[in-house]
């Protein structure tokens, strides 16, 4: 069974609208929300950049049914892994069991803005693993004291935790990363509907198929095409990028600048833009090929969401379900 989710983009709505939307989405069946966690959007004309924490703590209280993500946070250095282990935990008791604490290493996007700078993707790595293991250790909720390479933690101890143990998911790009990080979480997080990567998780994984492979996919429907293609071109260009770019660019000017030549029609090739259901659910379909088994949708632009929601959302779902056998 794939299950299909909506995705809270930071990046392009305030801390108001995203809970609304959220609720909206839950009343139109999706079975799960993710949330970006950014200090800055990608590219200006997107925005925002609400506290993820916040808005997932008002979204708890406001939905009843829906599964919770971050997709994702990275403890690393925007934030003290203590401090992700606490606000995690607590989430967790406003959501009823319904919250798993999505994790990956990070954007410099994000991350410089403390003024620790951008180590090198093997540093981060390190630091990431470390992290991960303090987060589980505070799970306990008995005391934690820990000096390592990266982190310290002196004395500190979850006097709130949840009956309903946390989950982790972990962002993993390919066999290094599965073979490290899988033994700390539970789900795997991937940003490309890659089979190897599911087929590799689960031969590592202690849980293997029982575990969660989450993928994430922007669409931009609008009953004019043309006009979804000049909003996804406008708003999301930055995807044309890869990660490996996407993760070293340090500001809205670097990404504005990196993509000055993508053109509306390259957008267009990996996004599915306009009133077409089908083909969205065509360029959906890789992802269930693949083997992930919760697909969560990013529709591109606030001002479509309240029409998405209302009108779209229902009927997209259906076909969706349908074409996947769930």
């Amino acid at each position: 069974m794939t299950n299909f989710g909506y995705t809270l983009m930071t990046e392009q709505s305030g801390p108001k609208e995203l809970v609304k939307y959220a609720v909206a989405a839950e009343d139109a069946g999706f079975d799960f929300e993710v949330s970006s966690d950014h200090f800055s959007p990608w590219l200006a004309a997107q925005g925002h950049a609400p506290y993820a924490w916040t808005v997932l703590g008002a979204v708890a209280h406001a939905t009843s049914r829906v599964q919770l993500y971050t997709y994702v946070t990275a403890p690393t250095i925007r934030y003290h892994p203590v401090i992700v282990a606490q606000k995690a935990a607590t989430l967790q008791i406003l959501a009823d069991g319904r919250f798993t604490l999505g994790l990956g290493s990070g954007e410099n996007l994000n991350e410089h803005v403390v003024g620790e700078g951008w180590p090198s993707i093997d540093m981060r790595q390190d630091m990431f693993h470390e992290a991960l293991q303090i987060i589980r250790e505070m799970q306990s909720g008995e005391l934690v004291t820990w000096a390592g390479e990266h982190y310290r933690v002196d004395s500190a101890r979850l006097w709130d935790t949840p009956d309903v143990p946390l989950e982790i998911a972990v962002a993993v790009s390919g066999d290094k990363s599965i073979e490290r990080f899988a033994p700390l979480a539970e789900h795997l997080v991937a940003v490309e509907p890659k089979a190897e990567l599911v087929e590799k998780w689960n031969s590592v994984h202690p849980g293997g198929d029982a575990s969660k492979k989450i993928g994430q996919i922007p669409i931009s429907w609008d009953p004019d095409e043309k006009a979804a293609t000049e909003r996804a071109h406008e708003q999301f260009r930055w995807f044309a990028g890869g990660w490996k770019v996407n993760a070293d660019l340090p500001t809205t000017a670097g990404f504005a600048g990196a993509t000055q030549f993508v053109r509306p029609e390259d957008v267009a090739e990996t996004i599915p833009c306009g009133p077409d259901l089908d083909n969205i659910v065509e360029k959906v379909k890789p992802y269930w090929e693949a083997g992930f088994t919760d697909i969560a949708l990013v529709q591109i632009g606030d001002a479509t969401q309240d029409r998405f929601l209302a009108e779209v959302a229902g009927p997209l779902l259906e076909k969706l379900r349908t074409a996947s056998g769930s």
